[in-house]
């Protein structure tokens, strides 16, 4: 079984406060990316062979572990993990990929088993890559309702600074946390091909621990993308163009000093 483990972009991130727990509440919107990380699965009579970075301390082997053990351990599965997606850049890979041996494992294995449960278990972005699309998010993440989006041609540009997402949330400050979203303009700017009114509080934090990553933001604003964002705690970017050529354009001169890729969200493109 192979499987597309998708990035994700957030149109737009604000941070409400802090909660009791610790916390940051959130409001977000997810948009799933037609690109991202590779999984092949196949079943073992019993335990689970994984080849892929860390080991065990993967999300994807975490997942395979967590179902199996949920399911009664009907069998066992082998793994492996293609990486295309960089890491610590908030495009969520890592959680894509455990999002989707949770959905390759219900369907070699049905049990009666709560995915979504397991989802939040292994962390705050999986249980959104469940449902893939776009979505609208509150909580941690977790408090997700779908949205659609029109078909939209994307760039993804990260510059290799590894953001660590404890770090950016450990940063941000009260000055830092502002109002939810506007999401029904924001919805209606993107159908109109127009400046989103949206923002991201975490860009604050991010920018005040690595000040060189407000160059990226204007460098791709300058490349001619509109709706420039950092995606989630970063240190990725993305801008959407003009068409498939711009983004072609616009990607294969980013890739010359960073990971870069370009593909859709919204329409029925960009789900797995």
């Amino acid at each position: 079984m192979e499987r597309l483990a998708p990035g994700k972009v957030n149109l737009g991130l604000s941070l409400l406060g802090r909660r009791p727990d610790g916390y940051h509440e959130l409001h977000t919107l997810f948009a799933a990316l037609s690109f991202g990380d590779r999984l092949f699965l196949e079943p073992l009579p019993q335990g689970i062979e994984f080849r892929g970075r860390y080991g065990k301390q993967n999300l994807a082997y975490r997942a395979a572990a967590l179902y199996l053990e949920a399911a009664g351990w009907p069998g066992g599965v082998r793994i492996v993990l293609e990486k295309a997606l960089p890491e610590g850049a908030g495009l969520g890979g890592g959680s894509s990929d455990a999002a989707q041996v949770l959905l390759a494992l219900r369907a070699l294995y049905p049990a009666e088993v709560d995915l979504f449960s397991l989802a939040l278990a292994l962390g705050a972005d999986v249980p959104f890559f469940l449902l893939g699309g776009a979505a609208e998010a509150r909580g941690i993440g977790e408090r997700l309702r779908p949205l659609a989006l029109p078909p939209l041609w994307v760039v993804v540009y990260a510059p290799g600074v590894r953001l660590p997402t404890p770090r950016v949330y450990a940063e941000a400050k009260p000055h830092d946390y502002a109002p939810e979203l506007p999401v029904e303009a924001i919805l209606e700017a993107l159908r109109r091909g127009e400046e989103p009114p949206y923002w991201n509080s975490l860009e604050g934090p991010a920018f005040r621990l690595y000040p060189e990553l407000k160059e990226v933001k204007a460098r791709l604003r300058a490349l001619g993308l509109r709706g420039v964002l950092m995606s989630g705690s970063g240190s990725a970017f993305f801008g959407f163009a003009e068409d498939e050529a711009h983004a072609q354009r616009t990607a294969k001169a980013l890739a010359l000093s960073g990971y870069a890729r370009y593909g859709r969200i919204g329409g029925e493109g960009a789900t797995p």
